[in-house]
């Protein structure tokens, strides 16, 4: 019976493939096989071995250590007796000079490799699906709003944008974070590389050649985990960047605001006992397992002050903290993709909400325009803050105050105001700058 919900609920299939034990497993007798490839070619093990231990990493069955570990109780050591049992001329050579940990972290960096190249599809697809949104609605006039009042005018693309620009950082730290973290090592027991004999340095360079992984410079019997932390912090910002758009699309779907709304399929139920219920699960799913994922920050820092030259207290913790981090952030990346492609925006209740105060989001424009006519700045914003005070409090027009200040009718006429007021004009350079990023982040991402 499934208990924990990543079994039966959350996650996309090619990322939980990455982190089930049969794969593990594969990985370890992978590397088995690429050190006794890289011993062969300096001549430290017969030849012929690394050819039959490589076929052994290929027919053994990972169930097979499985069985082996129960009656041993080592997890590395019934890695090898299961590949020896499939090498029955060379079995004696596999593991030489190697400690766990060279095969357990380089198994762990293949998993990290892959991982990574699946989470940057889905961020380059995300990238992509926000950017064609900023350029389509790069016009498309709305409401600003800080502290939850709307405020001077802004337009989706812009924001579309914004969020864009952030993904776009995240793929920048992906590449720079990929060789810190996607590394394999073969130091032997405590770093010295000294079983390998005068080969140690040659043979890591070789082991990591043949699985296409970065090697660490130096390292004691573990690879070490600020690597892994970095990871994890790599990780709970995207899943913290997904949280901020979704937190935004529930924000902008709420019924008295309605600007936008994920979609709903003609069967969806929104409430076992409300029929007309229409909820953003979609994005409440997204913030509620971005909060999974920043949790494993805490053990993943813990995990890099470890004893001496090693001890184990990590490893239990990485058998949850990886394969959370991983799936959780895979699975709301993927659901984000598919939540932001079937957004719909609606332009009648975008306008409403662009006019509800009736020219008060506009004060700043009067203001500026004042100032720019011979009023002081300070007097200008006075005039204006009185101004709309009474507009609010009066629920009255905004243009309508002002035609009865007599400062502001000896400096703007009345179509002046008028055109000051239209929020449609008030959005600056926004179109441009959407322009402009679309050009940089699809030359260097998308291309």
């Amino acid at each position: 019976m499934s208990i924990h919900p990543m079994e039966f609920r959350y996650g996309t299939r090619e990322m939980k493939a990455i982190w089930e034990e049969d794969f593990r497993l594969r990985c370890l007798f992978r590397v088995e096989a690429a050190l006794a490839q890289a011993e062969e070619e300096l001549g430290m093990i017969p030849p012929g071995a690394a050819e039959e231990i490589a076929r052994a990493a290929e027919v053994t069955r990972p169930q097979r250590a499985k069985e082996i570990e129960d009656e041993i109780g080592h997890d590395m050591m019934a890695t090898v007796l299961a590949l020896a049992e499939e090498s029955p001329r060379f079995g004696e050579w596999i593991h030489l000079g190697a400690t766990s940990n060279d095969i357990l972290d380089t198994a762990t960096g293949l998993q990290i490799k892959a991982s990574l190249e699946i989470l940057e599809e889905k961020l380059k697809k995300m990238l992509a699906l926000l950017l064609d949104l900023a350029m389509q609605n790069r016009n498309l006039v709305c409401a600003g709003r800080t502290h939850g009042q709307i405020a001077v005018p802004t337009t989706y693309g812009l924001r579309f944008a914004i969020w864009a620009s952030e993904v776009g950082r995240h793929i920048q730290r992906l590449e720079e974070l990929r060789p810190r973290a996607a590394v394999g090592k073969m130091s032997g027991a405590v770093g010295t590389q000294a079983a390998y004999g005068r080969f140690g340095m040659e043979i890591q360079e070789r082991v990591m050649s043949h699985l296409e992984l970065f090697e660490v410079d130096v390292s004691n019997q573990v690879v070490q985990r600020d690597r892994h932390a970095e990871m994890v912090c790599w990780m709970a910002l995207v899943a913290s960047t997904l949280d901020k758009i979704f937190i935004e699309m529930r924000t902008l779907q709420r019924t008295e605001i309605a600007e936008v709304e994920e979609g709903f399929g003609k069967k969806q139920v929104g409430s076992s006992t409300m029929p007309h219920k229409r909820n953003p699960i979609k994005s409440e799913q997204i913030c509620g397992l971005a909060r999974v994922v920043r949790a494993q920050l805490i053990p993943a820092f813990e995990n890099i002050p470890l004893w001496d030259e090693r001890d184990l207290t990590n490893s239990s913790c990485e058998r949850v903290v990886f394969p959370e981090a991983f799936i959780f952030t895979d699975h709301i990346l993927a659901l984000a993709v598919r939540t932001l492609g079937n957004m719909r925006l609606r332009p009648d209740n975008i306008e409403r909400n662009l006019m509800l105060l009736h020219g008060l989001n506009m004060a700043e424009n009067v203001m500026v325009e004042l100032a720019k006519k011979g009023v002081g700045r300070q007097q200008a914003h006075e005039i204006m803050r009185q101004s709309s005070m009474t507009a609010f409090e009066e629920k009255r027009e905004l243009k309508d105050v002002l035609l009865e200040n007599e400062t502001v009718r000896s400096f703007l006429k009345p179509e002046e105001i008028s055109a000051l007021l239209d929020p449609h004009q008030y959005i600056g350079t926004a179109p441009k700058q959407v322009e402009r990023l679309n050009e940089k982040l699809k030359k260097l991402y998308l291309t």
